[in-house]
């Protein structure tokens, strides 16, 4: 007789909103200065008009993507992660739009690695990898202590 497997329940530290709108503003920030720098280079060196017509399409497309990545993206991920271990299945529920749940047996699992940034480290947050012989699964914004 088969036991039912109920739907991951735990969820995210709430931290995770604010590693990943730190996270996304730094990388905003690069993207941003290397934009200026291409900017200035066409107008240093005369590109051709085309040119300038595709960066100013590039930086309206990537400042509307940030906005979305810093301001709706992390609560989005917060609200809709969701795991789950026992001695059976490591269990994933992820998606807002699209709900995608993964259930991998503990007896497929080849490896766990686990990752800390200096972003999720201030906020006390790490991200699990977990490996399989074909695929990974990644929870990240997992307390620490429940990363141990």
């Amino acid at each position: 007789m088969l036991e039912e497997i109920h739907p991951p329940q735990n969820r995210l530290s709430k931290n995770i909103i604010k590693a990943t709108i730190i996270g996304e503003l730094v990388e905003a920030c690069v993207v941003i200065i290397i934009i200026g720098i291409l900017f200035y280079l066409d107008y240093l060196f005369s590109w051709k008009d085309w040119i300038g017509w595709i960066l100013i399409a590039i930086t309206v497309l990537y400042i509307l993507a940030s906005i979305w990545s810093v301001t709706i993206r992390p609560f989005l991920l917060y609200k809709n992660t969701r795991y789950c271990v026992d001695e059976e299945f490591l269990q994933l529920k992820t998606g807002a739009f699209i709900e995608e749940y993964e259930i991998v047996p503990m007896t497929k699992i080849q490896s766990v690695e686990r990752n800390q940034g200096p972003i999720m480290r201030k906020y006390g947050l790490c991200s699990i990898s977990v490996k399989t012989m074909g695929s990974s699964h990644e929870i990240s914004g997992l307390p620490r202590d429940v990363a141990w």
